[in-house]
């Protein structure tokens, strides 16, 4: 194998891990509703509309992701909601570490680091379209 698709194999990885874990929360926003997600996002002072945006970071990014059809436009929504979800439940623990000694969003930190990572490198040669 070539180095090229060495990288387009690790760049399907990225995508297909990133998008199925982060569908799964988004279909359990589906089957149990967003209310709660309004509720937070009012609580903030922010409009409840703005809450439905999860959808986009937890269904449509994720399926752009494992599909690789603007794979890149799919990793944006998914790294716009962790920051929104960081800013709005995590921001105490930033500093804070968990009972196992690991960093306590770091779940929420990998979610947004490969988004991020995926948003940059593009989905590979492994996708509908590449881009």
């Amino acid at each position: 194998m070539t180095t090229e698709r060495w990288s387009d194999l690790g760049k399907l990885i990225l995508r297909l891990s990133l998008g199925a874990l982060i569908l799964l929360h988004g279909i359990a926003k589906l089957r149990g509703g967003t209310e709660g997600i309004v509720g937070m996002v009012e609580a903030h002072g922010l409009p409840g509309f703005l809450g439905y945006g999860v959808l986009l970071g937890e269904v449509l990014g994720p399926a752009l992701l494992i599909l690789g059809w603007h794979a890149r436009i799919g990793a944006v929504l998914v790294a716009g909601n962790m920051l929104v979800a960081i800013a709005l439940v995590h921001l105490g623990q930033l500093g804070q570490l968990n009972d196992q000694g690991g960093w306590a969003i770091e779940l929420q930190a990998m979610f947004l680091a490969t988004a991020a990572a995926v948003a940059l490198l593009g989905p590979g040669k492994y996708s509908l379209n590449g881009k």
